[in-house]
Parts: structure tokens; C-alpha cells; sequence
């Protein structure tokens, strides 16, 4: 919804850019390397591709060829081990916000067990903003929050969540990244603990997404030679001799640990 916590994701292929729902959501369809370094880590990079459907990565984890396709908006995706042409299959993920449509109406669109309620119009850091009030429903709890969205942009400039937390996006200029036209932002995020990070990050005006983000740990990802075309549809199908394995597969099981 609205690239809610959109910077911050679990598994390690989606982990490596959080673009593979929100560069879905542009509508545009490209391709990419996406690079990930972390400090006393070793960097990960890999190749994506934006299709009108779906999203490929690939990339090679010690020595094994990966392929992870994710289908948004049927909630599943594959995860392809070419070499031994085997594959696992997820299904009951979470279904791709609607959010960036023109039909949608609010932030909540796609997010089960949620409902928001739109409390007006706000300037924040210079910028007129929708502010939103979100209740969500998890394991029989009720967790609200507010968050402050610039509609054109579907960016959350800033939340107030269940936790106390608060995040907030202040744009700093326009530039260039790589020849492409961006915006410069950075990020702030604050817990009630006292633990507090900053970032900074391009957002592309083509693409609507940021292909760019330093945080403040020396944790950096970006996407480089971006190119806007329509993508071959075959890229997203399943090759066909492939089998279907479970999760409990050694190979799966070790990639899953990295």
C-alpha cells in the first residue's frame, strides 16, 4: 500500500530490491542490473526484468543460477534452479496493491483485513499532502496508524505507526543519476527507543520508483543500466521439464539460510 515500509522486505532475492512490486506497480516495463552491498558482506547483484505481468531476478549464489519470477497480482511466485531444472513454487503472498491505479481510491486497495479513512489535506516539509488514517487486523489485533501520502507520487512523505516509529521523506532537489532524471530525497526513520537511521535516496520520475538508496550503515542498493522496453514474455514463463520440489529440498534449504 502506498510503498508503506516499501524499503524493507524479507527474502533474499526481494530483499535485494524492494522494486520487484513497487517497479510493477510503475507500469513500465524495463530491464536492469541491481547491485546490493552491505558492510562485511559480500555485495549481491543480479539482473531484473519488469514485464507488464510479472518480475524476473537473476543472479548466482555460490555458483548456482537462480531465477525468482513474482506474479503480483496473483499473489505467487517461482523460484527456478535452471542447472538443476527444478523449481519451487509460493503461493498465498501477498497480492500487489492497486494503489497506483487510476481506479483506485485508497491506500488500503489490495491489503486484506485493513481499512482506511481519509482525514484531509496537510502541508508537510513543503508539500501538499492526504492524510490518512489506516486500521489493519492482524492475528485478531487492531494496529492503526496515519500516514501523509503525496498522491502524485504514491510516496508515504510520512507515518506514524502502531510501534510509535515515525518515518518521514524530505525531497532535497532534482539531479541526474546515470543520465536518468531524478529526485533526491532522504529518509528518516526515529523509534521510541531511541534508535534512529537516515538515508538517501533518487527517485526516478520515468519509472516512479527510487533506483538509488545509502543508508546511514554504509548499506547501499541501486539498479544501473536501466532500459525502457517491452520485455519477451517467455522471460516469465517456466521452461517446460522442469519439477516441482518442497521446500524441505537441500538446495532450497541452503539458499534460504544465505
Amino acid at each position: 500500500m502506498v510503498r508503506l515500509a516499501q524499503f524493507f522486505v524479507t527474502s533474499v532475492l526481494l530483499l535485494l530490491f524492494s522494486l520487484n512490486v513497487s517497479a510493477f506497480e510503475s507500469g513500465i516495463e524495463f530491464s536492469a542490473d541491481a547491485i546490493q552491498i552491505a558492510p562485511g558482506r559480500a555485495s549481491i547483484q543480479s539482473k531484473m526484468y519488469v514485464g507488464k505481468n510479472a518480475v524476473r531476478t537473476e543472479m548466482t549464489k555460490q555458483g548456482q543460477h537462480i531465477i525468482k519470477i513474482v506474479y503480483p497480482k496473483e499473489g505467487r511466485s517461482l523460484l527456478v534452479f535452471p542447472q538443476e531444472k527444478k523449481y519451487r513454487e509460493q503461493t498465498g503472498l501477498a497480492v500487489a496493491p492497486s494503489w497506483a491505479d487510476k481506479s483506485a481510491k485508497t491506500p488500503c486497495e489490495g491489503m486484506p483485513k485493513s481499512s482506511c479513512r481519509k482525514l484531509g489535506f496537510e502541508t508537510i516539509h513543503n508539500m501538499y499532502v492526504e492524510k490518512w488514517q489506516v486500521e489493519r487486523t492482524v492475528k485478531g489485533k487492531k494496529y492503526r496508524s496515519l500516514h501523509w501520502i503525496d498522491s502524485n507520487r504514491k510516496l508515504a512523505i510520512k507515518e506514524m505507526l502502531p510501534d510509535g516509529s515515525v518515518s518521514e521523506l524530505i525531497m532535497l532537489g532534482k539531479g541526474k543519476l546515470d543520465g536518468r532524471d531524478v529526485e533526491n530525497w532522504e529518509s528518516r526513520y526515529s523509534h521510541p527507543s531511541g534508535y534512529k537511521t537516515t538515508s538517501k535516496q533518487w527517485y526516478d520520475l520515468e519509472l516512479k520508483i527510487v533506483i538509488r538508496e545509502e543508508r546511514d550503515d554504509g548499506f547501499i542498493r541501486e539498479l544501473t543500466n536501466i532500459k525502457v522496453h517491452k520485455q519477451d514474455r517467455n522471460l516469465f514463463k517456466l521452461p517446460p521439464g522442469y519439477k516441482k520440489v518442497i521446500a524441505s529440498d537441500n538446495n532450497i534449504k541452503n539458499f534460504n539460510k544465505q
